[in-house]
């Protein structure tokens, strides 16, 4: 029993003595904690840097009641803005918007957020403090749809100072209305605006204002475009009234397009410009070439169709008409001519062909001279050629320069005298010279090109 009682004793002793120890260590744990802890607040005094519980706590957010506008009853509560523009996304004339991703900056003074600070540093906070205070209700007039990036979180940043004043910030993508003009396209210049706006307060209440005038509007030098050049950004503001609500101060962010001209030239002015180029080739083709004149004509006038679709498909449905459209129609109208023109051509040479064979009828039925025949020689005759037909002699003669494409020549036995072909011949004409079909072509070889590159000057210089 003694030496269990002594066994007991040794092991108490020992538990006591581990227990000093480890009291010791945490004594002197505690004790090296509090001068890295004094050491850090001498370096750094700030009271934003001391561990002071939760935020709230030291903002005093529980304390006021951020439903109502800072200065609540007072003057018009002053809120600058500022905006860095990242990208410009895309611009559609179909639904005749534009997609704009920007840094939206808000800054104001509510004096319930101050609190005590030594060297004037400042706090910042992600988007979950922003649901707890006062933030202006600022939106985006004539948006079709907008978000705030949450990837991988809100893009939300605040940032309270001492003094109260706060800074908002966040990364928007908006998509908005744009009244563009088409009158001029594709050789047209659009303007588009993104304007700000509060919804609930008037100008009594809040006041919005470009904090550094032009100044607080920043752009990417990167912002590029496919088909527009980027001409200018600035900045203006005016006061918007609405007859049931009142007047509100609203914020406009202009920038001006200039449309890529090349693009255009390449699939549109090229394409129709050949075309009506190649419906003159018809012009040089004989025109006893039925077929390859007419399917000619018919090729350039589909191709003008399709060009002038294909243009029109990507467009709004405007009532007015574009400047794109009066080069296609009249295009378009070139090369339907150049049809017409055959037509025309065609036409004629059947009428006097019908002429002709009337014309040869009454010579060989009505002449009174039963030895006379009349006999058709084509434009590529000779002096040979006439004076070798045998037992004729020429009635008259053309001179050389003079010779038509066709003529009819009444020729006469040689053994029949002057006076009896004189009395044959009374009344009628010797020798007929039909009208040249082919004047026509000739003419339009030079009027068609000299009128189309008038309409190009007149065109190019008043568009662009």
């Amino acid at each position: 029993m003694p030496y269990f009682t002594k066994l007991l004793l040794l092991i108490f002793c020992l538990v006591l003595l581990v227990e000093s120890r480890k009291h010791r260590r945490r004594r002197w744990t505690t004790h090296l904690d509090v001068q890295r802890a004094s050491h850090i607040f001498k370096k750094n005094r700030d009271l934003t840097k001391a561990w002071k519980g939760k935020t709230e706590q030291l903002l005093r957010v529980d304390e006021h009641d951020f439903t109502m506008r800072p200065a609540f009853g007072g003057p018009a509560i002053p809120v600058g803005v500022d905006v860095q523009v990242e990208s410009l996304d895309s611009i559609s004339e179909v639904d005749m918007d534009f997609t704009m991703t920007l840094y939206l900056r808000h800054y104001w003074k509510d004096e319930r957020l101050s609190f005590p600070s030594t060297n004037n540093k400042s706090m910042t906070f992600d988007g979950r403090l922003v649901k707890k205070i006062w933030v202006p209700d600022v939106f985006f007039v004539h948006s079709k749809r907008s978000f705030i990036h949450d990837t991988t979180t809100d893009n939300i940043m605040l940032r309270v100072f001492p003094d109260g004043h706060v800074l908002y910030s966040m990364r928007v993508t908006v998509t908005a209305m744009c009244n563009m003009d088409f009158s001029h396209f594709p050789l047209d210049s659009q303007t588009c605006s993104l304007e700000l706006e509060s919804y609930a307060y008037t100008d009594e209440d809040l006041m919005l204002y470009w904090k550094n005038g032009n100044e607080s509007l920043k752009t990417d030098e990167k912002i590029s475009l496919s088909q527009f050049l980027i001409h200018k950004f600035h900045t203006t503001s005016r006061l918007a009234f609405y007859s049931s609500t009142g007047w509100y101060n609203r914020l406009y962010i202009n920038f001006t397009l200039r449309r890529h001209i090349f693009f255009f030239l390449l699939q549109t002015y090229f394409p129709a410009t050949l075309m009506v180029m190649l419906s003159w080739v018809s012009f040089w083709i004989d025109r006893r070439a039925v077929p390859a004149r007419v399917s000619l004509g018919i090729t350039t006038v589909l191709t003008m169709s399709t060009i002038i679709t294909g243009v029109n498909a990507s467009m709004p449905r405007v009532s007015y008409i574009k400047a794109v459209d009066i080069y296609l129609w009249v295009s378009f109208v070139f090369v339907f001519l150049s049809v017409l023109e055959y037509a025309a051509v065609n036409y004629l040479t059947t009428v006097q062909e019908r002429k002709e064979r009337k014309l040869r009828e009454r010579f060989s039925c009505s002449c009174g001279i039963p030895h006379s025949k009349t006999m058709m020689l084509d434009g590529n005759y000779s002096e040979s050629d006439a004076n070798s037909l045998a037992g004729y002699t020429r009635n008259q003669m053309v001179p050389e320069e003079e010779k038509p494409e066709k003529m009819v020549v009444h020729l006469a036995m040689s053994n029949e005298s002057n006076s009896s072909r004189k009395r044959g011949l009374k009344g009628h004409v010797g020798l007929r010279i039909i009208q040249n079909t082919h004047a026509i072509d000739k003419y339009s070889r030079l009027i068609f090109p000299g009128t189309y590159i008038f309409f190009n000057l007149i065109y190019w210089s008043v568009f662009s």
